[in-house]
C-alpha cells in the first residue's frame, strides 16, 4: 500500500508539472504574476492529492476531505489530457508558415478553446459522478434458451467511506424497478472492512427477484477480510457463487467464478473448471466474472454463452479509460467474443477514486435474454 501511495503521488506531481509547463506557461492570458499564482495552486493541489493517496484506506479520515481530494485527482488528469492536446495542436502553428498576425490569432483561438473545453470537461465529469444510476435495457440472444429470462446486473458499487447506505438504497430501488427474474452482483460491492460495511449494505436485504440474487467477488473485496465479506453477503440472503453453478428455473446454468485477485492473496482463488463442472449440458450457460478478461481462461469447448462482468467502470473518465484496454480485452457494452461466447461489460453504479464520470454513465442494467 505504501508503494502504491508513493508511485501515485509521483505520478500526480509529474502530470501537474506537465500541465503547468505545457499549458499554463504557454497560454497568453497567464502573465508572470498569473503563472506564479497557478504554480502555487498546483503545488497545493499536489499536496492534497498526496494526502488522498496516503489516507483513503486509513480509518478516521474525513469523508468530505477524501471526496474533495479525490475530485482533485480527476481534475488533474483532465488538465493533463488537455495540456497534452494543446501541446500537440500547437505544433502546426510552428510548422506551417503563417504570418505573425495570423499565427497570433490562431494561437488566441486555440488558447480560448482549450481552456473552455477543459473547464467544461471538468463540470461534465463532476455532474456525471454525482448523478444517480440510470436504468438501461440490453437485449441478448442466447442459443437454446427455451424462454425469455431477465437479469438485473449490479456491479462496482464500491460502498465504503464515501458511498454509503443512502447510495446503496438508491441502487436497490433501481434494481427492483427493473423487475427482473434474477439479480446478479459482479463484485467490487464493498470497499471497506465488513465490520463497518454491514449497516451500509443492509438495503441489499430488500433486493427483489423471482429466482434469487447471486454474487461473485471482485478484486476490491480481497483488500480487507474477504472471508468476512463473503459471510456478510450471505447473511443478507444472497447466494455467493464460489466457483460453482446453479440451474435457474430449469432454463439456464448460472455459474460464478472468484476474481483473479484471489491468486495473489492465496484465498478464494478462481477455478474455471470447478465453476463450470456439473452443469446441465443441454442448457445454455451464463458466467459471472468481475473482470472480463476471464475470457482468457475459457475456450469454445467450455460452451459459455454469456459472460457478465464489470470492473472497467466503462473507463470512468474518457479518454483515460482507453488505458484499461491494455489490461482488459473489453471496455463497455455487449461483445461477440467468439462463435459461442458473448461478453457483456457494465460501467457499474459507483466510482473508485475521483467522483467523476465522462462518457461512462453510472448504470443498472436489465439484460433481456431471448432464444
Amino acid at each position: 500500500m505504501l508503494n502504491f501511495s508513493i508511485v501515485a503521488s509521483l505520478v500526480m506531481f509529474a502530470i501537474n508539472l506537465f500541465s503547468f509547463i505545457c499549458l499554463f506557461c504557454r497560454v497568453e492570458f497567464f502573465k508572470t504574476r498569473g503563472r506564479i499564482i497557478i504554480a502555487v495552486i498546483l503545488i497545493i493541489v499536489t499536496a492534497l492529492e498526496v494526502y488522498y493517496f496516503t489516507s483513503f484506506r486509513r480509518g478516521g479520515s474525513d469523508i468530505f476531505m477524501l471526496q474533495f481530494t479525490a475530485a482533485l485527482v480527476g481534475i488533474s488528469f483532465i488538465l493533463f489530457f488537455f495540456s497534452l492536446l494543446y501541446f500537440i495542436l500547437r505544433v502546426p502553428l510552428f510548422i506551417i508558415p503563417f504570418s505573425k498576425e495570423r499565427r497570433q490569432a490562431l494561437k488566441f483561438i486555440l488558447d480560448i478553446t482549450i481552456l473552455i473545453a477543459a473547464f467544461s470537461w471538468m463540470i461534465k465529469g463532476l455532474a456525471g459522478g454525482f448523478s444517480k444510476p440510470i436504468r438501461r435495457k440490453v437485449a441478448v440472444k442466447i442459443e437454446n434458451l427455451s424462454s425469455p429470462l431477465s437479469v438485473a446486473h449490479i456491479t462496482d458499487a464500491h460502498i465504503g467511506k464515501v458511498l454509503g447506505r443512502e447510495f446503496m438504497q438508491e441502487v436497490v430501488n433501481g434494481a427492483n424497478e427493473l423487475d427482473a427474474d434474477i439479480v446478479v452482483i459482479t463484485g467490487d460491492l464493498v470497499d471497506m472492512s465488513p465490520k463497518y460495511a454491514k449497516e451500509k449494505l443492509e438495503p441489499l436485504k430488500k433486493l427483489k427477484s423471482r429466482y434469487g440474487v447471486y454474487y461473485v467477488l471482485g478484486n476490491h473485496e480481497y483488500f480487507d477480510n474477504v472471508a468476512g465479506v463473503v459471510k456478510l453477503i450471505k447473511s443478507f440472503g444472497i447466494r455467493v457463487l464460489d466457483n460453482e453453478n446453479v440451474i435457474i428455473d430449469g432454463r439456464i446454468n448460472l455459474a460464478g467464478i472468484n476474481d483473479i485477485r484471489g491468486e495473489r492473496f492465496g484465498i478464494f482463488k478462481p477455478d474455471i473448471k470447478k465453476a463450470l463442472s456439473g452443469r446441465d449440458a443441454k442448457l445454455p450457460t451464463l458466467l459471472l466474472s468481475h473482470q472480463p478478461k476471464v475470457v482468457d481462461k475459457i475456450t469454445d469447448k467450455d460452451k459459455v454463452d454469456l459472460i457478465i462482468s464489470g470492473h472497467t467502470h466503462g473507463g470512468q473518465i474518457f479518454p483515460f479509460g482507453l488505458l484499461v484496454l491494455l489490461d482488459q480485452p473489453y471496455l463497455y457494452g455487449l461483445y461477440r467474443h467468439s462463435a459461442v461466447t458473448q461478453v457483456f461489460v457494465s460501467s457499474g453504479v459507483g466510482y473508485w477514486g475521483p467522483p467523476l464520470r465522462i462518457l461512462a454513465p453510472s448504470e443498472i442494467v436489465r439484460l433481456e435474454l431471448k432464444g
